[in-house]
């Protein structure tokens, strides 16, 4: 007889198997088990989750499968390397799980499978499965591999990305041509659903990539068309498989971050509520739900409300306390966006005390927020400024070799406080505020804007002011003109906002250290111009801050952004009466 969602959960999953060894799922019933063990999972039951799933997870891929990537999740949110291994050494088995599943094949075939992507025919279901799962989890054990501190395992990581994609690329190739008749069979939706999750996942990532790293992926296999990666995934969330809600995070988080941070300051919100809404109303106490709810409520502006969910979410479980880290992350900029700056100073407090992700970055940004109040107030929370930023540079992290690059930014920041006799920062909040793009978002509430702006003229008034300049006095002005120069934008005032960029794009030989200044500046330059309508003029500047400045602070940051901006500039270009359209 069939379990109901109300007994599974009753189940004590601890002890249900303790003196015999689980039967032999059918693939019909193993999907139905990993969707009550998501369901549980969604419910904030993680613990619970992850033990309906452990007794069969020798025994059913999916099982196996489900296992593995709650681990997976636990690790990338704790940054523990107790965590990490045991999620290696469940990927490791979970593949070997999957593996007795799949077609048996000689040497060379898997040879040239694996090099040319040569898709299996004649698959029976089960098989197909075992090959989707496969890919799956290899694609999670190269992406835990990354970060490892090796360049070796940079390269493992990368081949195994590789192999996922091609395996994907089979899946697809056998969805197909699959006839209309086998396609009706109930377990296929959860098929179609996994190749519409990888292969809109791998398309949509592939596509944010700078053009020169873009040509490289292209080069060894890969694609990224955006179009076809958000039309694959949007077919995903919408396919009620078991992995809809993959699909589903990986659009809310493309949405909600990824184009935000990385892109063009600007996610599609609307397709983000109506992703989130069904979900939000299933599972309202869900974490996830709560925290993607409050998300959207930031990037609308809606900061006291968002600050409402995030506190919520905190509050609706206590068993993965990474998932507060992520609240309190969000918090601090919630609140330094209205310049609150006790509260924003008390996540970033929690986040030093807490978190493993990256100290470096918290720390820096706790001295920062600290920096924006008035003496007298740091001393009574029992602060130094000064040891906080000389504690960066020995915090910083390396992965494959290479140094964080909001770590490295921040660690040359502080060197500042280095010497006997300090050097003060600016306005060190309001500079990492726009290193994670939040002019954009403040920009949702022109009052704030506006108060923003006013923290910036006095800063700058007291440079101006300086009788005794040090040598960092025509780097500190540009900060703050290429700040007042995206709040200016953001209020509508773009005449004294170009002045503002003009300013540091003129005074490029006298900056000493800041270098990212430059192009950075130029780049909201352009953006200005095509606010204005200026296609043209906008992608000629911006075309030159790519092309002509390298080796400084966040270069990849830039390029991530650049990339996005130029494209959509190319969609609006062929939208514009043919007198407007460049040559």
């Amino acid at each position: 007889m069939e379990m109901t969602k109300d007994e599974f959960k009753e189940v004590d999953w601890n002890q249900i198997y303790e003196d015999e060894t689980p039967p032999a799922l059918d693939l019909e019933t193993a999907l139905e088990e990993c969707n009550l063990a998501l369901h549980l999972f969604l419910n904030n039951r993680f613990a619970d989750a992850l033990a309906s799933l452990e007794p069969r997870k020798s025994q059913s891929m999916y099982h196996a499968m489900g296992y593995s990537s709650i681990l997976l999740m636990q690790a990338a949110m704790t940054f523990d390397p107790k965590d990490m291994d045991v999620a290696m050494t469940s990927m490791k088995e979970a593949l070997h799980t999957c593996q007795r599943f799949r077609r048996k094949t000689g040497i060379m075939e898997s040879l040239a499978n694996f090099w040319h992507g040569q898709p299996e025919d004649n698959l029976t279901e089960e098989e197909m499965h075992a090959e989707l799962c496969y890919a799956e989890v290899l694609m999670q054990k190269a992406g835990l591999t990354f970060l490892d501190e090796s360049i070796i395992s940079f390269i493992k990581g990368g081949m195994g990305m590789r192999n996922s994609y091609l395996i994907y690329k089979n899946c697809q190739d056998m969805e197909n041509a699959m006839e209309a008749a086998e396609k009706e069979k109930s377990t296929h939706i959860h098929f179609r659903g996994g190749v519409n999750m990888g292969i809109g996942s791998f398309n949509l990532i592939l596509s944010m990539l700078p053009s020169r790293v873009l040509r490289l992926m292209e080069f060894l296999g890969f694609s990224g068309d955006r179009e076809l990666g958000l039309a694959q995934l949007r077919e995903g969330a919408a396919s009620n498989s078991l992995r809809s809600i993959l699909s589903t995070l990986t659009l809310l988080m493309f949405h909600l971050y990824m184009s935000v941070i990385l892109g063009t300051g600007e996610g599609n919100l609307p397709e983000a509520e109506a992703l989130l809404k069904p979900y939000a109303e299933k599972f309202p106490n869900g974490a996830l739900m709560l925290f993607y709810t409050a998300r959207i409520a930031v990037l609308k502006g809606n900061f006291t409300f968002a600050q409402e969910k995030f506190l919520a979410c905190i509050a609706t479980q206590e068993e993965w306390r990474q998932i507060h880290h992520l609240c309190y992350w969000e918090l601090m900029w919630a609140y330094s966006f209205e310049q609150n700056w006790v509260e924003a100073y008390r996540y970033a407090d929690l986040l030093c005390k807490e978190n493993k992700w990256s100290k470096a970055t918290y720390v820096f940004q706790k001295a920062a927020i600290l920096s924006m109040l008035p003496e007298e107030e740091v001393d009574k929370l029992g602060e130094n400024v000064v040891e906080l930023f000389r504690q960066v540079e020995g915090l910083r992290l390396r992965i494959a070799g290479k140094s964080i690059p909001t770590e490295k930014f921040a660690a040359k920041k502080a060197q500042r406080y280095s010497s006997p006799t300090p050097l003060k920062l600016v306005v060190p909040a309001l500079e990492m505020m726009y290193v994670w793009n939040g002019f954009t978002v403040v920009g949702k509430r022109p009052e704030l804007t506006e108060n923003i702006l006013s923290t910036l003229e006095k800063a700058e008034e007291n440079l101006r002011n300086d009788s005794a300049p040090t040598d960092y006095h025509m780097d500190d002005l540009c900060v703050v003109q290429l700040l007042k120069g995206l709040c200016l934008t953001q209020l509508g005032r773009l005449v004294q906002a170009e002045i503002c960029f003009n300013f540091v794009i003129s005074s490029e030989k006298e900056i000493k250290h800041e270098t990212y200044l430059v192009p950075f500046t130029m780049y909201e330059l352009g953006l200005l111009h095509k606010l204005k309508g200026d296609i043209n003029k906008a992608i000629t500047v911006i075309e030159n801050a790519k092309n002509n400045y390298r080796d400084y602070s966040m270069e990849s940051r830039l390029h991530f952004r650049i990339h996005a901006t130029l494209n959509t500039m190319g969609s609006f270009e062929a939208k514009l009466p043919p007198s407007r359209t460049p040559a």
